[in-house]
């Protein structure tokens, strides 16, 4: 499984997903109980990559991600990201590693805070082609 976590400079759960440049990806194929976390690899997109505006038409820096966490994302992303074969999972943790450890555990994550962007996103995919 691969999990990846939209930060905002690598060190805190971003909201807006969709326009997130710095992402934590969690490669957790190999991974079993009581083992530590294996680091993360740093995925920077450059502004065409981003998944907001990602045209889907070839290869992407996210391939293969099966889960995605963020603090916020519109339902034009949600969608997006399941014809990419990913779930997404909104958390109001903001540290990577607690969310990241919670999610192995089993455990709830802490609710999302409200967010204005979200709201202007929800508007925005009305008209979405995602």
């Amino acid at each position: 499984m691969k999990i990846a976590i939209a930060t905002k400079d690598f060190t805190a759960v971003s909201g807006h997903a969709g326009q997130t440049r710095q992402w934590l990806v969690y490669d957790l194929t190999e991974h079993r109980a009581k083992q530590l976390l294996p680091a993360p690899s740093r995925v920077e997109l450059n502004k065409e990559q981003i998944l907001h505006s990602f045209e889907d038409n070839e290869a992407h820096p996210l391939d293969g991600i099966d889960l995605v966490v963020c603090a916020s994302a519109g339902d034009g992303f949600i969608r997006h990201m399941k014809k990419r074969g990913a779930d997404v999972l909104l958390t109001g943790e903001s540290d990577p590693a607690v969310a990241i450890t919670c999610i192995l555990a089993g455990e709830a994550l802490p609710d999302t805070h409200f967010d204005i962007t979200t709201t202007l996103c929800k508007l925005r995919d009305l008209f979405s082609r995602h």
